[in-house]
């Protein structure tokens, strides 16, 4: 998900006078922050901002209950293990950072993999994550806190991945189970299971090469035998390793379970 500037189409009188009514009230009487006022209008935080900015509404952040969303509930980690090295991998593939928000979108058929994912990062951080759903059908498994993007940026997580060319976390390659979770959360979300008229493949995709190179080091390191870069992709396609990573690697994500049986029995 992209939070980069656009240019937004210009509304009309009435558009104005309603976006500028529902913000006044919410934020400025109300004193909602940010984050709930997105929640209430059901739309992402970075828009909030951004109509208060078009709209002349002074941000207060500091006058608000939570200031800089800063929750006494929240944990950050204070050293690395299998569940953290799964849930980076998860990030790198569909996640997202805001000023705000830790995020993953998901496509319309992935709620089991959605309650999944909530379930891990409550497991990590101690809170409940939640789990939004667009008018489109797409989930959004989100924790509003500005301490923990910010701790997960410090860990080399950023706001556009592509545009910076993000890499993996040196300490995911410390330990072979680092790096098979790590596997396990970019292949849920970032991963694809396809058939070839031979056999049967699996490929990791994405638009940072770094994190290309990595995944290619990292199959490496497990033994496995990855293709060059492609595309933006890198494939496993002999049957046995294929096998053996979804044994080994045991993704969450039901859907690739459901391709991998369907197409190993063809």
């Amino acid at each position: 998900m992209n939070y980069n500037i656009y240019m937004a189409r210009k509304w009309n009188k009435f558009e104005e006078e309603k976006y500028r009514q529902e913000l006044y009230d919410l934020y400025i009487i109300q004193n909602k922050t940010i984050n709930e006022v997105a929640e209430i209008l059901k739309i992402k935080p970075q828009t909030v901002y951004d109509r208060l900015l078009r709209l002349d509404i002074k941000t207060c952040p500091e006058q608000k209950k939570k200031y800089q969303n800063r929750r006494s509930d929240i944990v950050i980690p204070k050293t690395y293990f299998p569940d953290l090295a799964e849930f980076f991998g998860i990030m790198l593939g569909d996640g997202s950072l805001s000023h705000f928000q830790t995020m993953v979108t998901l496509g319309i058929k992935e709620m089991s993999y959605a309650e999944y994912v909530a379930r891990l990062m409550e497991k990590i951080f101690g809170v409940s994550a939640r789990i939004a759903i667009r008018g489109s059908g797409y989930k959004d498994v989100y924790i509003g806190s500005v301490e923990l993007t910010n701790w997960l940026k410090k860990e080399g997580l950023v706001f556009n991945k592509v545009k910076n060319q993000v890499d993996v976390p040196k300490w995911i390659f410390s330990k072979k189970v680092y790096m098979r979770r790590f596997l396990k959360g970019f292949f849920d979300t970032d991963g694809s299971v396809y058939r070839l008229r031979f056999g049967i493949q699996i490929a990791f995709i994405n638009f940072s090469l770094p994190i290309l190179n990595s995944l290619q080091t990292m199959l490496k390191k497990l033994l496995y035998k990855p293709s060059e870069i492609s595309s933006h992709k890198i494939y496993v396609t002999k049957r046995p390793e294929v096998i053996r990573f979804f044994k080994e690697i045991n993704p969450a994500n039901k859907k690739h379970w459901q391709r991998f049986e369907k197409f190993i029995n063809a």
